[in-house]
């Protein structure tokens, strides 16, 4: 995506294409120690070879991570098979769920919705810093009612992740 003169480039996250290798090193690795395990013990058959390639690459969508990049007023979420944009300074309310994986989801005045692992905004200041003079744009304008408490704990999040960044970076334990 290439930005047009006098807007800002996006910002993209920084980690996905480590993240997107790990998918795939994961996914690769899984059927080969398992099909080496079936072989070695005598019980491989197409069968099998089939379960075991099949588990790969539902781990393998399981695995793959969203690429998430934010602009002045648009967060967009691109998953495997799907991109999900969000005016985000149009909100109308942010939830955060916190079952098996953390997520924020975002919804605009026009009914779109994302939804992102907090820590893509954590692990990418830039990116957190649009989103937040967004969500600012979205209070000051009244159209975000629900998502205050969800907005705290991300707060949170970030400055802890950012107090760990610094302690990291000043070599202090």
């Amino acid at each position: 995506m290439t930005a047009t003169p006098g807007t800002p480039a996006p910002v993209s996250d920084t980690r996905w294409t480590a993240d997107a290798r790990a998918a795939v090193a994961v996914a690769a690795a899984f059927p080969v120690l398992l099909l080496g395990v079936d072989g070695a013990s005598g019980a491989l058959n197409g069968r099998r070879a089939a379960l075991w390639v099949s588990l790969s690459l539902i781990l393998f969508v399981i695995l793959w991570p969203t690429r998430v990049s934010a602009q002045p007023g648009l967060l967009t979420a691109r998953g495997l098979c799907r991109r999900r944009m969000v005016h985000t300074d149009r909100l109308a309310s942010v939830a955060w769920h916190d079952d098996v994986a953390q997520r924020l989801i975002l919804r605009d005045l026009d009914g779109n919705r994302a939804e992102i692992d907090p820590r893509v905004l954590a692990a990418n200041p830039p990116r957190w810093h649009l989103l937040d003079q967004d969500i600012r744009t979205s209070l000051g304008r009244g159209t975000m009612r629900d998502g205050r408490r969800p907005l705290q704990l991300l707060c949170r999040m970030i400055d802890a992740e950012t107090a760990r960044t610094v302690f990291r970076t000043s070599g202090m334990p």
